[in-house]
Formats: structure tokens, sequence, C-alpha cells
């Protein structure tokens, strides 16, 4: 670490949103260094569908900030070696209420650009999907694979972009113009925290304060016996009663109560299916959601099944294997995001509600402006 340089800003941790930050401080032309604790991000952008979902995102300023990523999404990636694998949402109204919660959807502005397919189009040009009262076709959505996209865009800002990152290097308090980490001292004039879910390092009695807690959530990798033709992402009524674009409408009631006496294990234990296909065929199936103190290691047989079997009633996949399974972990609060200027030039962020990927490079802008203003 050379601390004879001195930084306009640096951005702790090297998820999707310190990253995003990064990006977004040097399109302004500040110089910019991210120091992250680990090796390699790990945390919940690399274990996630790397779905950018726009089309159920919280009715007003999440949703617009939903629009805004997607579209640094699609300038950013190309520029950084990162394939945009699908686009587009299919969402399978199972039950008679979902599809009128749908038409009710349609009809705000959320629904833009969004159409109900009936059953006999549905069937003609979905053949893997199964029957139902009417599937959601949304235009908005886009996918990356995180895993890969996450190194390649740390990569690319360091590379191209003219980014300093520092891995292995926690940081252990900030003083600006001084950043204190296990490796040495930093000087910038600005910082942006961007903890993910390390809720006790930096700033823990704000993060308390605000009520955060964890959330543990299951995912797979399943294998169908063949890939599905014209792949998009995928899901449920279940999705319906979670995502609040959807859930806040009047019209998500009567659903909600059926939902409670047919599937209230799922409705327990927060799962709802979203089914991504990656580019080798595979999908990434999940998830469940579990809340806590403290992240729950190990998963649970029997919330893989109940998320095995959701699929199973939306997708016709014969023969598919499970081949991968894993947990996951994000901070979750009532409010989808968290931000705090805690100190002057020094601002603390962090997606509370499960959609890093969907508004990164928009909140990426918030949490900037949050540190650079006076």
């Amino acid at each position: 670490m050379n601390t004879g340089t001195a930084y306009d800003l640096v951005v702790v941790g090297a998820g999707i949103i310190g990253l995003a930050t990064a990006y977004t401080a040097r399109q302004r032309g500040l110089r910019v260094a991210v120091v992250e604790r680990h090796a390699q991000c790990i945390g919940a952008s690399v274990r996630n569908f790397g779905l950018v979902a726009v089309t159920g995102q919280r009715r007003g300023e999440h949703w617009q900030r939903a629009r805004r990523a997607r579209a640094v999404w699609q300038q950013v990636a190309p520029q950084a070696g990162i394939g945009m694998l699908h686009t587009g949402l299919h969402l399978l109204a199972q039950r008679p209420e979902a599809a009128h919660l749908l038409e009710a959807f349609l009809q705000t502005e959320m629904g833009e650009s969004c159409r109900l397919l009936g059953t006999a189009e549905a069937a003609s040009t979905l053949p893997w999907l199964q029957a139902g009262h009417a599937v959601l076709h949304s235009p908005h959505e886009c996918r990356v694979e995180s895993r890969d996209a996450l190194p390649r865009l740390a990569r690319w800002l360091a590379l191209e972009q003219g980014v300093s990152l520092f891995w292995n290097t926690p940081v252990i308090g900030i003083d600006l113009p001084h950043i204190h980490t296990s490796q040495g001292v930093l000087r910038a004039n600005h910082c942006v925290v961007c903890p993910g879910h390390d809720l006790h390092t930096l700033y823990p009695q704000a993060l308390a304060q605000a009520g955060i807690r964890l959330c543990s959530l299951q995912m797979l990798r399943v294998k169908p016996a063949q890939a599905l033709q014209r792949p998009s992402a995928v899901m449920s009524d279940l999705s319906l009663v979670r995502y609040e674009g959807y859930a806040e409408l009047p019209e998500a009631a009567p659903l909600r109560a059926r939902l409670q006496t047919e599937q209230a294990a799922h409705l327990q234990h927060g799962v709802h299916l979203i089914a991504v296909p990656s580019a080798d065929g595979s999908l990434l199936v999940g998830d469940s959601h579990v809340y806590g103190e403290a992240e729950a290691p190990f998963g649970r047989t029997e919330l893989d099944e109940l998320i095995l079997g959701e699929l199973h009633r939306v997708l016709r996949l014969p023969g598919a294997q499970v081949t991968e399974r894993w947990t996951g972990t994000y901070a979750s609060a009532q409010e989808p995001v968290f931000k705090q200027r805690v100190a002057p030039g020094v601002a603390l962020g962090l997606v509370t509600g499960g959609t890093g990927a969907s508004i990164s490079f928009a909140f990426a802008e918030e949490l900037l402006q949050l540190a650079l203003d006076n």
C-alpha cells in the first residue's frame, strides 16, 4: 500500500455498491481507491441472481432507482467485458387472484411496456412454462452472472479506469483525511462506506439504531435435461406478495389470503421463486428468507424442497438435477436502502432489501453525493 498517495475518495467495500460508487466517482474525475477486507468479493453480490429487476420494485423512488441502474448496467457491462445473459421476465399467474392483481399492476405507471400473455400465446411461445391463468411479460429485466461479473468489473475499474484496489485490507477506523487500515493509513478527502452485511465493524451504532438485521437465504443451481428456449427470468404467485410493487396494491389482498391457506409454509420461510438461466443452460433458483441477528451458515433440506416444489409447479423440467447448493446473506430492514452521513465527508450506505444488483449504480450516485455535500 502506497500511503503517500492522496485520494479524493476512498470506498470501503468491493461489493456491487462499492464498485458502482467507485465507477460513479471516476466518471466525475475523482481519484478513487477501493479497500476490501477479503481477497475477493464473497458476499451477497456474488451469492445471488445477478438479476437487474425493475418490474415489481417498490413504487416511487426505488422503482426509479432500478430503471436508472439498468441503464448504467447496459452501458458499463460491454465496456467491462461482462455478458448480458438474457433480458426480460415472465411471471406465471397460477391463480385467478394473481391474474387480477397483474391486470391492476398494468394500470399503474410501473406496468409501462409490460403486457399479459393469454394461455394460448404462452403455451405456444413458452413451452417450458406450466399452464396458468396468464403470464406477465416485462421487457425491462436483464441479468449478469454475478460470480463472473464482479471480478470483471473490479478488474476493469483497476486496469481501465484508474481505480486503486486494495484487497485483504480491513478498514479499522476513519478520521478524515485518514482512513486507518490493517496495511497502513490512506489519505482522502471523502469516504463512502459500503459494509454489506458486516454490521459491527464500522459505525455499528448507526446501523443498530436503524434496526438493520441479517437475512439468510438458500440458493440452488439446477441443470435441466434440455436448456430452455428463449430464456428469461421467471417468477410466480409467491413473488407477487413479496415484491412491493405488486404486494402494496389493494388487489394483492385476495391473493395473499389464498396463499396463506395453500402455501403457508412458503410464506412462513419467505420462499418465493426466481429462476434465471445461465450461459451453460443451468438455472439459478431461489430463494428463502430467514431473519436474525447472525447469518445462518447451514442450509435446511426442507427449505430447498419448498423452493424446488415451486420451481416444478412453474416450469416443465423433466430430468432436472440439482448440481450446486449454497447459502447467502444480506442486511435487511423495513426500508429498501439505508444511507446516512455519519461524519463530515463520510457516507454510510447499505441496500437493505436484497436488491443490490438492481439498484446498484443509482444508489451509488446518491451515496457519492452524500459524501461530497458540504
